[in-house]
């Protein structure tokens, strides 16, 4: 018989409860106690989700971050926060934010752990940080208390655990030292760990290794096979687990490597599942990841069971079937969307439809198609639906693709033209200060927000609702000195779905969210179809901004390639002609603002990065088409016109050069919680055009003091012409409050205003 499983569940719930519960525990407005039992009953329900299956997993839920909870699993725990007095509750808060409940004081307590993203994806991880004299001991009291408690409720419980080496590849060391002289340490604790877990009537632990979808050198391949050689002897069974990617070069150590089973993103690698099943000794079992736990449309079963069908006669009970990778990546529920187009919504699966198509999988296989014969038949009539509709496919649009021109990518002048021509007009003082976009949306602007979606609140009480945001927004600004303005963004509930809801080929959820980070959900929206723009966008909010001073005010965009990563994509066709038709439309949009008067124009490429694809040999494909569908959107606009960007919580150092090509006039980057670590590529390369390196890290409450901001910016000008560096935050302001904003950005006004006074002394002298 097939078996089933689940790599892994979402963890917000279906009406982000975990969100709620946490932000009001910040606030101090609810117990520890209060918050782990709603953590209990999140669980519990999730199980219940799950409860179809043959095993379900537990350890997968966290209250931020799995691999921070890894972090203190293995007591690997920053010296700066194991100091501090408090539970440990209070320790890994302040991890994982640079602060807890119990710190009172309007300073932070810590300097939070970096963050970046996990692989290719949105999601966002606390990074390791190891040392030389870094001692590991084992803690694994919450795992545990999570087994136990799904134990309770589910015959077989599968606990998941971040493998060793993926764990070392993920952090970093800060003091140069090898990450892998520490492998020996680490793996007495993870045999302490499992010989623990078998202590508690585990029978079978998933041990995720992502790296191996990595191109490895041979050190971390030999770091494979010592680890696992080395844990063979425990009494528990490994279910090797990797995703986001094929093995390639690394299928032979996969298979070899001495574990009781291997799972396979079989949606990802389809060719490699005969090589796997060659290779793979007889007596291990092969999960097969066949449904997209990483995408929302429903799963043609009829071919999946075209080629999976064979693969069971060979494998039989050595076959488990799961989705690609956690579900932690999509929605929980699609029933939960009652207000979808009901032909949408046909084509859509979230987490519990996709567990749902496993089960039907598994029982087509063990008791033939004809025991599913029903289900079968809707899911072909759906499969047929969207390719079929004339809702997809825009004759317009594809035309429009063919008539790109290589011209259509490139600014009319080079950048040390345009940027004489923008000092003489903006006429900025050194280190010119400003944000990233948007400022705190308080309840007051979600309410309104709300009340005019639901009709309880008529378009020009609205809209003058919104002005007077505005005004505020900009009166804010110029009482704190900033050099460039924002208006704000208080009209936009998101970056990626406020400009979507206004282009065809988008739909929306009510329910659709997703973790970011900690608390941070996002509601990725659905491009389903050909996108084209309309109607200006933007044009009226920044138009009215600009009206109210006479400082420069940035108009704030979203970029195509943006767009596109932060969206759940049409899988019918290439990502990169999407990608273009977004470009296509954000280029309208730019030329709309051009001409309503605005010279400053930020294109937020946030999600640049994240659109890698994991082997590197594979970049430069990537980067081509996403850098240029970046030009096609912001180039085709005067030298007068300065073109910003952003990116934020990604290791840049990398692609800088391919950052350079999009030939932006000003990038601002994340660079606060890395301590400027972003400033090593220049050391090797000449960043030509003007770059804002972060300096306030706004995924934390604290407030940095001037002193600290001085010191990353003396660091910056070290390597980056003065004349071409800016000051900002890491990030957009909308989750941080204005009790916050207000003195963190007047320190940073201080830090800039100083830093200017001294190289100003320094050249007089």
């Amino acid at each position: 018989m097939v078996t089933t499983h689940n790599l892994g569940f979402p963890r917000i719930g279906r009406n982000r409860e975990l969100k709620f519960a946490l932000e009001t525990y910040w606030k101090g407005e609810q117990t520890e106690h209060a918050l782990l039992e709603t953590a209990d009953t999140l669980r519990r329900r999730h199980w219940q989700d799950q409860a179809q299956l043959d095993w379900i997993p537990a350890g997968d839920f966290s209250l931020y971050d799995h691999v921070l909870d890894t972090s203190f699993m293995l007591g690997n725990v920053p010296e700066r926060v194991g100091a501090l007095a408090g539970s440990e509750l209070d320790s890994y808060f302040r991890v994982a934010r640079g602060r807890s409940p119990a710190d009172k004081a309007a300073c932070g307590c810590v300097h939070a752990g970096e963050m970046t993203k996990w692989f290719d994806t949105n999601y966002h991880y606390i990074v390791p940080e190891f040392a030389s004299d870094t001692c590991f001991s084992l803690n694994a009291g919450r795992l545990l208390d999570q087994i136990y408690q799904a134990q309770r409720m589910h015959p077989k419980v599968k606990p998941v655990i971040l493998g060793p080496v993926s764990y070392l590849w993920l952090g970093k060391s800060k003091d140069d030292s090898d990450k892998l002289e520490l492998l020996d340490a680490l793996l007495a604790i993870y045999a302490q760990l499992l010989n623990e877990l078998k202590i508690a009537g585990i029978d079978w632990v998933q041990i995720d290794e992502p790296v191996l979808v990595m191109e490895l050198s041979e050190s971390w391949k030999h770091a494979l096979r010592q680890a696992y050689y080395q844990l063979q002897t425990t009494p528990v069974k490994l279910l090797l687990t990797t995703y986001f990617g094929q093995l390639q070069d690394n299928l032979q150590l996969a298979c070899e490597l001495p574990v009781a089973g291997l799972h396979l993103d079989a949606v990802n690698a389809p060719d490699e599942v005969a090589k796997v099943i060659d290779w793979l000794p007889v007596h291990k079992i092969l999960s097969l990841g066949v449904v997209n736990g990483r995408n929302i449309w429903r799963t043609d079963l009829t071919a999946v069971l075209d080629w999976l069908e064979p693969v069971h006669v060979r494998l039989r009970d050595r076959l488990w079937l799961a989705p690609s990778c956690s579900l932690l990546h999509v929605p929980v529920d699609a029933a939960s969307e009652t207000k979808l187009d009901r032909e949408i919504y046909s084509w859509l699966a979230f987490a519990v439809q996709k567990l749902d198509e496993v089960a039907v999988l598994a029982k087509a296989l063990n008791h033939g198609r004809e025991s599913v014969t029903d289900i079968l038949r809707d899911n072909r009539a759906a499969i047929s639906s969207r390719k079929q509709s004339s809702r997809v496919h825009q004759p317009p649009v594809k035309a429009r693709l063919q008539q790109i021109t290589n011209a259509m990518g490139n600014r009319r002048s080079p950048y040390p033209q345009r940027a004489t021509v923008q000092q003489n007009q903006f006429r900025l003082p050194l280190f010119p200060t400003t944000t990233i976009g948007s400022f705190p949306q308080t309840q007051q602007i979600r309410q309104t927000r709300r009340d005019f979606r639901a009709g309880q609140l008529a378009e020009t009480d609205y809209r003058r609702a919104m002005q007077q945001e505005i005004e505020r927004c900009v009166r804010e600004q110029e009482a704190l000195g900033l050099d460039v303005l924002v208006h704000g963004e208080p009209e936009r509930n998101d970056m990626v779905e406020y400009f979507g809801e206004h282009l065809d080929g988008f739909a929306f959820t009510q329910f659709g969210w997703v973790q970011s980070y900690g608390s941070r959900c996002v509601k990725p929206p659905v491009i389903y179809g050909d996108v084209s723009h309309g109607q200006p966008i933007t044009t009226e909010w920044i138009q009215y901004a600009q009206s109210l001073t006479g400082k420069p005010m940035k108009g704030m965009l979203t970029g195509p390639v943006t767009m596109l990563n932060w969206s759940f994509v049409r899988d019918d066709q290439l990502r990169s002609e999407t990608c273009l038709q977004l470009a296509l439309a954000i280029r309208d949009e730019v030329s709309a603002l051009e001409q309503a008067g605005i010279r400053m124009i930020q294109i937020d490429e946030a999600a640049l990065r994240e659109g890698l694809p994991l082997r590197k040999s594979q970049w430069n494909t990537y980067l081509d088409w996403a850098i240029r569908a970046f030009r096609i959107a912001a180039n085709g606009v005067a030298d007068q016109t300065q073109i910003h960007t952003h990116m934020c919580y990604s290791e840049f150092n990398d692609i800088i050069e391919a950052i350079a090509r999009m030939d932006a006039d000003v990038i601002t980057i994340e660079t606060s919680r890395s301590a400027m670590e972003l400033l090593d590529a220049f050391d090797r390369f000449q960043y030509p055009n003007e770059i804002g390196p972060g300096v306030y890290d706004i995924h934390s409450p604290n407030i940095p003091s001037v002193d600290s901001i001085v010191r990353l910016l003396e660091k910056a000008a070290r390597r980056i012409p003065p004349e071409r560096l800016w000051v900002n935050p890491d990030c957009g302001l909308k989750t941080r409050t204005w009790e916050e904003v207000k003195p963190a950005l007047s320190n940073m006004i201080t830090a800039s205003r100083q830093l200017a006074n001294q190289l100003s002394r320094a050249a007089a002298s």
